[in-house]
């Protein structure tokens, strides 16, 4: 079992606030780096919540 597996078994029914601690995480990072790297940090906050949202049976969406 992968670590993503591991992860989303511990996060289901708790998705909303895996979300919550993405966006604090990312916001966390933008601001101690000024905003430099905005679009990187938004893209992966974004993959991440894709990744722990999706149940674990689905495909990828593409």
């Amino acid at each position: 079992m992968s670590m993503m597996d591991k992860l989303k078994q511990m996060l289901k029914g708790h998705e909303e606030q895996a979300g919550q601690g993405i966006d604090k995480a990312g916001d966390f990072v933008d601001d101690k780096t000024q905003g430099k790297y905005s679009s990187h940090v938004d893209t992966a906050q974004e993959k991440l919540k894709d990744q722990l949202g999706r149940d674990q049976d689905s495909p990828p969406q593409q």
